[in-house]
């Protein structure tokens, strides 16, 4: 799988989010700041898992609809690395005797490395907006748009892999369960870019 590289900036917010979702999140009060993440995230398919994700980030957002954007991908990518090792361990453990069990959790392997790959690439792009105005930004826009879609559609294929009844129960609702927060966190991230991409103060952010 390709890897993107990334600007010292985004590197960090990479870092930072990995660091605070290991860690206990405390509730705060209301303020200006996760007001805006708030009303941001009426406009997600899943407003209530937008706030907790990004809730505690809000010294980095401010009152950015771009960095808002840009946080919701990273988040998603950091819980799409999750499900990924996750899929990729429970394969190991579990014994799987039929080949159809084992050729989904293959399936559903690559499915989320080329989730986690359109992402990267959507991080990066995104943050090459920052100077960008008129066809350039729209340009831009287009492309995170079509991958973070493209990386959704990665993640529901790899649910499509355990339709059916023949397959180990607690392995289907296992890699269920994950991947379905995945889709959402996804979803919801993809909500803020069009979002983004719709505002017209974005040369503001």
């Amino acid at each position: 799988m390709a890897r993107f590289g990334t600007s010292l900036l985004l590197l960090n917010l990479l870092i930072i989010i990995h660091t605070s979702e290991s860690a206990t999140a405390r509730p705060s009060n209301s303020n200006p700041t996760t007001d805006f993440i708030k009303s941001s995230c009426r406009a997600t398919r899943y407003p209530v898992l937008c706030v907790q994700c990004l809730s505690g980030y809000a010294t980095v957002i401010r009152h950015s609809q771009r960095q808002l954007a840009i946080t919701a991908l990273s988040v998603s990518i950091s819980r799409t690395q999750s499900c990924a090792s996750f899929v990729h361990n429970l394969g190991q453990a579990t014994r799987i005797k039929k080949s159809r069990e084992h050729r989904a959790v293959q399936d559903c392997i690559e499915n989320m490395a080329d989730s986690l790959d359109r992402l990267r690439r959507s991080v990066h792009e995104l943050g090459r907006t920052g100077q960008a105005g008129g066809q350039e930004f729209v340009t831009h826009m287009s492309n995170v748009q079509t991958w973070v879609s493209a990386a959704l559609t990665d993640q529901d294929t790899c649910l499509d892999g355990f339709a059916g009844p023949r397959f180990d129960e607690n392995l289907k609702a296992n890699i269920k369960l994950r991947v379905v927060n995945v889709a959402q966190v996804t979803s919801n991230a993809l909500a803020l870019v069009n979002r983004f991409a719709s505002s017209s103060s974005h040369r503001k952010s």
